[in-house]
């Protein structure tokens, strides 16, 4: 087990290791299959021993991640915004697009930033923003701020858990994952909640909009008598 471990810590002592967290990085923008957030932390808990340094961690994984978001909202800018065009404007499907481009116009920083940490959010987000024609140059500001605290955070959880662990990398690198998990799970948990409230909101207020719908027609006749 130790030789295994001490082949590791060679490994991602490389500086080849800062290149491949930038690949994985672009690559989980557009193909989320791939784990940037596991090998940014596991960095971060070998970077408690020295190697890798921890602030080159933070911003390679920071920059991987704002160009791999830039290349999903090219995709969907590109490719979705002609899908988008076709739809026709009575149907359910424009007019779910059109509230998530209005919700996206009035607070995309912040979904922008909540959806780095739900699983499959952050590809889903830059998508629909390039599809939505998103000004570009707000998203290169708000995706600047959360891919810089995305790395910053990933980066940290690994490195806290290799300073608790400095004897026991595999514990560190358990503890740093299973903080990642707990957070992700808060923030999903959090946006489930308001989400739930928000449609119930929305059917209580649905009998007086049936209910106002009904008395339309009989004040019409009211109005055009007079």
């Amino acid at each position: 087990m130790d030789a295994v471990l001490d082949l590791f810590h060679d490994t991602i002592s490389s500086p080849w290791v800062y290149l491949a967290l930038f690949t994985i990085a672009v690559v989980d923008g557009f193909f989320p299959v791939v784990p940037s957030e596991t090998a940014v932390i596991t960095a971060g808990v070998f970077a408690a021993t020295g190697q890798p340094d921890l602030p080159l961690v933070i911003g390679v994984a920071a920059l991987g991640a704002l160009v791999g978001d830039h290349v999903s909202y090219a995709i969907g800018r590109h490719g979705g915004a002609r899908l988008l065009d076709r739809l026709p404007r009575d149907s359910r499907r424009w007019i779910a697009v059109d509230r998530a481009r209005r919700g996206i116009a009035v607070r995309g920083g912040l979904i922008l930033t909540v959806a780095r940490y739900v699983p499959g959010g952050r590809t889903a987000v830059t998508l629909t923003m390039g599809a939505t024609r998103f000004p570009r140059r707000r998203f290169l500001a708000f995706d600047a701020l959360a891919a810089a605290t995305w790395g910053t955070y990933s980066a940290s959880v690994g490195y806290l858990g290799g300073l608790a662990f400095e004897q026991d990398p595999i514990r560190g690198l358990l503890f740093g994952l299973g903080l990642a998990l707990t957070v992700t799970l808060v923030v999903e948990v959090v946006r489930w909640s308001r989400n739930r409230r928000r449609s119930a909101r929305l059917l209580k207020g649905a009998p007086a909009s049936t209910e106002s719908v009904k008395k339309g027609p009989l004040l019409t006749p009211q109005r055009g008598g007079r």
